[in-house]
């Protein structure tokens, strides 16, 4: 076989790709965004604050109030289920108790129709013996007696006190008021209507209320049925 030179360099003939451009020369990538550089940090913090919060929740015992639905779920299973055996049980309960009331009822009824006669007996004579019940008296009830005399007393130290309070008493329908001042009797230590009978403690009442008087008594030895005194105007 005949001897072939080797081929170098110099043996093709010059194209394109013998005059590369000065410079690196590769594939061009553009520079990232902000969110793309920033996302695996925010990650990071996101995951290490969870991470956080569960292992806070463990060592305080919070984690084993939240509500999950699982264990409400589970919790209702058991009440459901104590629910059960709780009315079981209670019925049984019942029943045995039933069976007790029969039984005390078989064994009762011989003594109690032998009762019966007896009571029966002895009602029919409680029966005859009996009194007839009486209703108490009701007493009759009072009324507002607009003409009876009514004498109002200043003792006020206020000019013409009496009269205005007369006034008063003849607006609502009184037709016999008198206004006076003090005669030299005792005086009371507040401002008082005095009533001469228990008739008049109706009427004496009105009059109080008209007034806005807050004591009403008795007395004996009043000029008239019904006697206002003031002692302070009011």
């Amino acid at each position: 076989m005949a001897h072939t030179e080797k081929e170098t360099y110099g043996s093709y003939s010059t194209d394109a790709f013998d005059n590369p451009p000065s410079g690196p020369v590769g594939v061009h990538r553009g520079r990232r965004s902000l969110a793309v550089r920033v996302a695996p940090f925010v990650v990071v913090i996101v995951v290490a604050a969870l991470a956080g919060l569960l292992a806070w929740g463990i060592a305080s015992g919070e984690l084993n109030k939240v509500p999950w639905p699982w264990a409400q779920q589970s919790a209702q299973t058991a009440q459901d289920s104590k629910g059960g055996q709780d009315d079981a049980a209670a019925d049984n309960g019942d029943d045995a108790q039933a069976d007790a009331d029969d039984q005390d009822d078989a064994a009762n009824q011989g003594e109690n129709e032998g009762q019966d006669v007896g009571e029966g007996d002895a009602q029919s004579d409680d029966a005859a013996t009996q009194e007839p019940q009486t209703e108490p008296e009701t007493q009759p009830e009072q009324t507002v007696n607009y003409n009876t005399s009514v004498r109002v007393i200043n003792a006020t130290g206020v000019n013409g006190y009496a009269a205005q309070q007369s006034g008063v008493l003849q607006s609502v329908g009184y037709t016999s008021v008198i206004a006076a001042n003090p005669s030299g009797g005792a005086l009371p230590s507040m401002n008082v209507v005095w009533y001469q009978n228990e008739t008049d403690l109706a009427t004496a009442q009105n009059i109080a209320d008209t007034l806005g008087i807050a004591t009403v008594e008795q007395a004996t030895g009043i000029a008239d049925p019904i006697v206002v005194v003031y002692i302070a105007a009011q």
